[in-house]
């Protein structure tokens, strides 16, 4: 079994906490019984998130060696320039290794559901949105890899990961999807 779950913003990628107080988890949203993650999305991070009872499966989604692309929006604070895509095309050296290359671009501002809390707005700072993808799925790495050229994260929202698209759902939703 695989389902497609949009994570809202906030909520943990576990079924439990132990943390005083409890935050939101993935069992509040009426899960299949005997699903877990495939990979993981920060607790301020949104957008698709793969579940399944398929161990096999898990692992060919997740293991980087299978570089299955993941694809996020990002918006960033400030203005790309075309050296700081560049960069990011090229891979970025992190604190732990350079990444692997990423397609980078820039997009019009997606039409996405508001984001509760909202994203900080500041008249002086402009802002702008991103599409980024990488085949690897280090610890917040996407947003580490943004700040490491000079644009940190405001909003990352992961769109798709290898086929799985996160299409229509609503955060909180979830549907059936086959296995790629």
């Amino acid at each position: 079994m695989l389902i497609a779950f949009n994570k809202p913003y906030g909520v943990l990628c576990q079924f439990t906490d132990r943390s005083t107080p409890p935050r939101p988890t993935l069992a509040g949203f009426g899960l299949p019984a005997g699903v877990y993650p495939a990979g993981r999305l920060d607790f301020d991070s949104e957008g698709l998130l793969l579940l399944t009872d398929d161990g096999r499966l898990a692992h060919r989604l997740t293991d980087p060696a299978h570089k299955q692309p993941k694809t996020y929006w990002v918006q960033v604070e400030g203005t790309p320039t075309d050296a700081q895509l560049q960069q990011l095309r090229a891979g970025v050296l992190l604190n732990d290794g350079p990444t692997r290359p990423a397609r980078a671009r820039l997009l019009d501002a997606p039409t996405l559901w508001p984001r509760d809390p909202p994203v900080r707005f500041r008249k002086t700072v402009p802002d702008a949105w991103l599409e980024l993808v990488i085949t690897e799925g280090r610890n917040r790495q996407v947003r580490r890899m943004t700040a490491a050229v000079g644009l940190p994260t405001l909003r990352l929202v992961r769109m798709a990961v290898g086929t799985h698209a996160l299409d229509a759902l609503a955060p909180g939703q979830w549907r059936a999807v086959g296995p790629s």
